[in-house]
């Protein structure tokens, strides 16, 4: 006789299938099968005008490069950083599919760059050409590395079945982009992410500034969280860091979630927030009695100054924190503040660089959850403007556009929305305009029932995916893509290459 659990599994999956079937026309265009090109996915959106009206699907301009049309001729494995510059930093980085030794907890199975997990620590100076050497040596289903808040040109952004093919056991592949912006990054594998990210195939990436920061740091330190078989580690390690700094020095802490969840930082004393994914904040002031919240793949720069005596603690992600001042010393655990850091008012203004009020082209991105089918696969799936994967739309870009966006979470569930190649500017939340330093990410957590208006300038020629972070989100439908008119992509997804970016 089959048990309850079984009859409701059965009730669910019929619910699905009925409401598929009902659904026609609309339903059928979201299932999935096979082998497929982003090329074709979903209806072009070609958004509207500032004032409202569609933009026109004609023949696109050539780009602000002079590199663009309308034919379709640009293939984005062209879009490469200067083959014939030398690289200033080179790393080798080898994947293997094996056991991970977790130091301070137990060993898991998963993946390993160079032999650990967190991958090696890459680190370079802004205007320094990286070329990264990525090697599979056992990792099954193929494996890239997605250069995480960095904008790279579109060939190296190691999007398996967008921007490359996956790289087999035995293969490797080379990333070269130029580290343009100083900040705090990370890279992880983009095939089969959802598996590869939670198994440890992913690593740190910081980019010292050309120029001092406005605030210069005494001690640095990163913070990398990651849950290896329900083991909240830091830096790999399950447990605590101590770092020593003499008394009143600055210590620089590169907070990096590449968990799936939102990760809170606070601390019995005063810290300032320096950056988010990447980008400096203006004249930061302290947070006292706050707790400040990292989406999923997001990160956050913060500043704690050595106390004269003793220590002061940083929790960083709830589970891990970090004892800062003598050695030696402690400093007592203090409970997560209930209320939280708004970043849309933190800091003072500064132009954004760009005018956002008169944007080339505006879009909604709606985020809901309904009953239907993908790749044969019924369920209740994410849904964006009302449509299924692959019908979801097909941001269209033309080079040097502004590009605004109205980001909606009607589903029931936080989301992490994360833009490759591009950086955008949170221009409001709910209707309040932002009112502080300029709020610049590339991972933003969107709450139920929240809604934002973001903006950014289509600088990156490419084929870029949209997607939440929250990665078996990602599978589950919620990813669109922005594509630049005038590019195209010679790979596919679920074909011969074995192509399954989520």
């Amino acid at each position: 006789m089959p048990s309850r659990r079984d009859l409701v599994r059965c009730a669910v999956v019929g619910v699905a299938v009925a409401t598929a079937l009902g659904a026609g026309a609309l339903a059928w265009s979201s299932t999935l099968l096979g082998e497929y090109s982003v090329m074709d996915m979903g209806s072009s959106d070609h958004g509207h005008a500032g004032h409202g009206e569609p933009v026109s699907a004609g023949a696109s301009p050539t780009g602000a490069s002079g590199t663009l049309t309308a034919t379709g001729d640009v293939s984005v494995t062209s879009l490469a950083a200067d083959p014939d510059r030398p690289a200033d930093v080179r790393v080798e980085l080898v994947a293997r599919q094996q056991l991970v030794e977790v130091p301070g907890g137990r060993s898991v199975d998963g993946y390993t760059l160079n032999g650990t997990s967190p991958g090696p620590e890459i680190r370079a100076r802004q205007g320094d050409l990286v070329e990264a050497t990525f090697v599979n040596e056992s990792v099954a289903a193929g494996a890239t590395l997605h250069w995480h808040g960095i904008d790279v040109p579109n060939a190296a952004d190691g999007v398996a079945g967008i921007t490359q093919d996956a790289v087999p056991v035995g293969g490797r592949h080379v990333y070269r982009f130029e580290a343009t912006d100083a900040g705090t990054y990370w890279y992880h594998s983009h095939q089969v992410s959802h598996e590869q990210v939670k198994g440890g195939l992913l690593g740190a990436i910081v980019i010292d500034p050309a120029a001092p920061p406005e605030v210069a740091a005494d001690v640095e330190v990163t913070a990398l969280l990651h849950v290896y078989g329900g083991q909240h580690t830091l830096n790999g390690r399950v447990g605590d860091e101590q770092v020593a700094a003499s008394a009143g020095e600055t210590v620089r802490v590169r907070v990096i979630n590449s968990d799936p969840g939102t990760a809170a930082v606070w601390s019995a004393s005063p810290f300032r927030v320096l950056a988010t994914d990447g980008h400096e904040v203006d004249a930061p002031t302290p947070v006292d009695g706050q707790r400040l919240l990292i989406p999923a793949g997001g990160r956050a720069d913060v500043a704690v100054q050595a106390p004269p005596r003793g220590a002061v603690r940083l929790h960083v992600g709830g589970a891990r924190s970090i004892e800062i001042g003598e050695p030696g010393t402690s400093a007592a655990r203090t409970p997560q503040p209930a209320q939280t850091l708004d970043l849309l008012a933190y800091g003072d203004p500064t132009p954004l660089g760009f005018d956002a009020s008169s944007p080339d082209r505006t879009y909604d991105y709606v985020i809901g959850r309904r009953f239907g089918v993908i790749d044969g696969r019924p369920g209740n799936f994410w849904t964006i403007n009302g449509r299924l994967f692959p019908d979801v739309p097909m941001f269209h870009v033309r080079e040097g556009d502004v590009v605004a966006m109205r980001i909606v979470n009607d589903s029931g569930e936080v989301h992490p929305m994360h833009l490759h190649g591009h950086h955008i500017a949170v221009l409001s939340r709910d209707g309040v305009a932002a009112s502080g330093s300029p709020w610049i990410v590339d991972s933003l957590d969107v709450h139920p029932g929240e809604s934002y208006e973001i903006a950014f300038v289509a600088d990156n020629p490419g084929i870029w995916s949209d997607h939440c972070h929250t990665l078996p989100h990602a599978v589950d439908g919620l990813i669109a893509h922005v594509m630049y008119e005038g590019v195209t992509t010679p790979f596919t997804i679920n074909g011969d290459a074995g192509n399954q970016p989520e």
